[in-house]
């Protein structure tokens, strides 16, 4: 059964850095679109990193670029975010997510079709 598992979350302080994990469980992974998404409550799940495949090519929200960086490891199936000069506005849960194979864009929720169960990140002031 396909299956995405997040780790690594935590409490942090404004600042910090954190890395989260995502393990997949999926026989086509090492060919798939792999993306980063973050909610809060009453929110939008909203897009944070995306990476190609190939890591060839990476995607950032505004909100992000120039102080998360998302990897992956296709020997080890599981993508990464390394997440640096936090700030509490980044406290939400993080879900990572494949691609569809149809999918049309990178950054909307609707263009993914397996999801994790979410890691929980809490950046304190």
């Amino acid at each position: 059964q396909a299956q995405l598992v997040e780790s690594g979350g935590g409490l942090v302080q404004a600042g910090d850095s954190l890395r989260i994990a995502c393990t997949a469980s999926l026989p086509t992974f090492s060919i798939n679109f792999m993306a980063w998404f973050r909610q809060t409550p009453g929110k939008e799940r909203e897009f944070v990193a995306g990476v190609s495949w190939n890591s060839k090519d990476v995607y950032y929200a505004d909100s992000v670029k120039g102080r998360f960086i998302v990897s992956r490891d296709n020997a080890a199936s599981a993508i990464y975010l390394q997440m640096n000069s936090l700030k509490p506005e980044d406290t939400a849960n993080y879900y990572c997510a494949r691609r569809k194979d149809s999918a049309f864009s990178v950054q909307h929720f609707s263009q993914y079709d397996i999801w994790g169960q979410g890691t929980r990140v809490t950046v304190s002031s």
